[in-house]
């Protein structure tokens, strides 16, 4: 395990918690469990699309709170979970096909908050999207 997970998770499990909810709709998938980093991708289809074709910002945000938040709760202690407090999110470039790719850092890691910086790239590696995710730390 690496210095910031608390919790053991293999990609299996760590998939297997987003079903039959809004991440599994949205066909996000977490790819990369890293040293400090967490990867996922999502299809940008008509599952995530806004009227005119291009990835809807709002599925991007979706993305980044998913993988903030499964990270902030990958990062505490057992009997402790996390909550979002604040997103947001600056959206740099259009995509219209293809997959995105998030990474998902920490910015901040204390006893009762936590801060992640996520990246959303495109198939050429492009910064579409970067947010960020506050989430407080409760405990049990």
């Amino acid at each position: 395990m690496s210095a910031i997970w608390k919790r053991s998770f293999d990609l299996p499990a760590l998939n297997a918690l987003g079903e039959q909810s809004l991440v599994a709709h949205l066909g996000i998938v977490f790819t990369v469990i890293g040293e400090d980093y967490l990867e996922a991708t999502m299809p940008v289809d008509a599952r995530t699309h806004q009227p005119f074709g291009l990835l809807h910002g709002g599925a991007s945000v979706v993305l980044a709170e998913s993988m903030g938040s499964m990270a902030g709760y990958m990062a505490v202690e057992e009997g402790s979970s996390v909550v979002g407090v604040e997103v947001n999110a600056s959206h740099l470039r259009a995509v219209s096909a293809g997959t995105v790719r998030g990474i998902c850092r920490p910015l901040h890691l204390g006893r009762r908050s936590q801060s992640w910086q996520i990246e959303i790239r495109n198939g050429r590696d492009q910064l579409c999207c970067s947010a960020r995710l506050s989430v407080a730390v409760m405990s049990s």
